[in-house]
């Protein structure tokens, strides 16, 4: 009785046959077979992106199990190009979730240093946001308000029409409108 099953069968087919195989079956082996081929540069371009080895063979071990699924909802032409896309893709979303959570420590000696006793503004940088509070005033109320909603507290569309009570085309209008005169405004402040 075998217990493992020989896949040099399986190793010797194209991909487009072991996707086909894969989806009329639901075989994981196939499916293994098949990511074997390309897991080399998976881990590469985790690597890549992320920077760090275990969390790279991390990711590609999750990027596994996102194939048993996807493999099977997608049509897939060139499965190589079509992998390295969803491996971009992961990747990305991790370096996106780990970025909103990053904490940032300080310790005592940066805190206590001389040397950053006072925290200087740059007077340029001070005059822009002068600048850019003021032509946020000249705008209509509307506008004001979406414009703060959506670059400020970095509401989308929907949560403003929502906050607001204004119509979701009417939203998209008064950011665009209050984007255009804010940036008016401030060309108009600087050149004086």
């Amino acid at each position: 009785m075998k217990f493992i099953k020989n896949t040099s069968r399986l190793k010797q087919l194209e991909d487009a046959t072991l996707i086909a195989q894969y989806k009329e079956t639901g075989d994981l082996e196939i499916l293994g077979v098949l990511y074997n081929r390309y897991m080399h540069l998976v881990f590469g371009v985790c690597l890549n992106y992320l920077k760090e080895e275990e969390q790279s063979k991390d990711a590609v071990m999750q990027i596994f199990e996102e194939l048993i699924v996807k493999v099977r909802a997608h049509e897939i032409q060139n499965f190589k190009s079509w992998l390295h896309v969803l491996c971009r893709n992961h990747c990305l979303m991790l370096l996106r979730k780990a970025s909103k959570n990053n904490m940032v420590s300080l310790d005592e000696s940066f805190v206590e240093n001389v040397d950053f006793m006072h925290l200087d503004i740059d007077h340029a940088k001070e005059q822009q946001l002068l600048v850019m509070e003021s032509c946020m005033k000249s705008l209509t109320p509307e506008q004001r308000t979406c414009v703060d909603l959506f670059y400020l507290q970095e509401k989308c569309y929907k949560e403003i029409a929502e906050i607001t009570g204004y119509d979701l085309l009417k939203v998209k209008s008064y950011i665009q409108n209050g984007k255009r005169n804010l940036k008016i405004c401030i060309e108009k402040s600087s050149d004086k």
